[in-house]
């Protein structure tokens, strides 16, 4: 009688914890309950968006599912996206994604990446002047209206990799990492002084492109990454000084320039104000 009793008391109780577990982890998609570890759960989240779209959402409006070919615009980004407090994460949305999403205000780091956008407008980030890093790898960016990221001053992080750029827009001066991977730049739409200005540079990635000379580096830059290119020479000013022969480069410490038609042993006074040797073809 006493074990009957017991399981009758359970059982109401379960079933609210349950109730009450449900209903918050429906609240943590909209990233709506500040001060708690959400780490494991955003992972699992990012792993599984159909188990995500699965989960009712106590706030939505219309809960009718949204017609093929219909407009990602008309949703609210935070249904699309997955926003946390400062962060908005648009992962291989779906529908498809074909155009930066309106961003909440004071959104400082946006990973919109893997999806099917094709052009950056000025307006998309002109009222969001607290981004700090930008990820749009692996879309189809072929596209910048000039002035896209002119007010963006906080900007520090900007990847642009595996999309479809002939040319680079005007980049922020205080980027500290760039990454144009896999684009299909070529001299032309890369200026001679594109980076000169940017002081603060630490990582510049232009690799599997194909650019024909090295662009202007600053002294900041640590990182570079220019494989797999068009590059065909080097001369002494593309790393050091023809009129300085006291210049050094102590904090460039990686050069990758394999994968280029350039003989790099043919330039031997190219390279004498760096403390390492750019890596690639030597014969």
């Amino acid at each position: 009688m006493k074990a009957l009793l017991f399981t009758c008391l359970l059982v109401p109780w379960l079933v609210a914890a349950s109730a009450g577990k449900f209903d918050q982890e429906s609240q943590l998609i909209m990233g709506s309950v500040p001060g708690r570890d959400l780490s494991g759960y955003f992972i699992d989240h990012l792993k599984s968006r159909r188990a995500r779209r699965a989960l009712p959402l106590a706030d939505e409006p219309d809960d009718s599912p949204m017609e093929a070919g219909g407009d990602v615009s008309e949703l609210p980004t935070c249904l699309l996206c997955v926003c946390l407090t400062g962060s908005v994460y648009c992962e291989e949305v779906s529908p498809e994604m074909t155009s930066v999403p309106s961003l909440p205000k004071e959104t400082a780091y946006l990973y919109a990446r893997f999806n099917k956008i094709k052009k950056i407008r000025t307006k998309d980030f002109s009222d969001i002047v607290t981004l700090k890093r930008i990820d749009l790898t692996g879309n189809m960016i072929s596209e910048i209206e000039d002035g896209a990221f002119s007010k963006l001053t906080m900007l520090e992080e900007l990847s642009l990799a595996e999309n479809s750029l002939v040319k680079l827009p005007m980049l922020p001066a205080k980027l500290i990492s760039f990454n144009a991977n896999h684009n299909h730049l070529k001299t032309k739409g890369v200026k001679a002084n594109a980076f000169k200005k940017m002081t603060k540079l630490l990582n510049l990635f232009l690799a599997d492109n194909e650019i024909e000379a090295v662009p202007h580096i600053p002294d900041s830059v640590r990182t570079l990454h220019l494989q797999n290119n068009n590059i065909t020479e080097v001369n002494i000013d593309t790393f050091c000084r023809s009129n300085d022969t006291y210049y050094l480069r102590p904090s460039l410490n990686e050069v990758r320039m394999d994968g280029n038609p350039v003989v790099l042993s043919k330039f031997p006074d190219s390279f004498t104000c760096m403390k390492v040797l750019p890596v690639g073809r030597y014969r």
